[in-house]
């Protein structure tokens, strides 16, 4: 994305040794490089969720794809009606009281 090479690292380095001073160096590159990881990270997990709701949409997708190809209906056999001579029998038995 950027291209920095070594000469220019070193001119902000030198720069920032100028400005900030000695004493106060160290902290500072440790409070900057705390603040690349964090910002690293976040964007890390932004893109890891893009990714997975595209991989989701894409998965709806084929599944609509299929079943407009192959409807559950055709697949799965339809229960047949009780015909009209046998009566419809109760799941439930009664129980005779003495």
């Amino acid at each position: 994305m950027f291209d920095v090479g070594f000469l220019e690292l070193v001119l902000v380095g030198v720069v920032a040794l100028l400005v900030v001073g000695p004493e106060r160096l160290p902290k500072l590159a440790r409070t900057a490089g705390l603040w690349i990881g964090r910002t690293r990270q976040a964007l890390a997990a932004v893109k890891a969720e893009i990714d997975r709701e595209l991989k989701a949409e894409e998965l709806k997708e084929i599944l609509a794809k299929q079943a407009a190809q192959n409807p559950l209906e055709t697949i799965v056999e339809t229960p047949t009606q009780p015909s009209a001579s046998k009566p419809a029998q109760s799941p439930v038995k009664e129980e005779k009281s003495s």
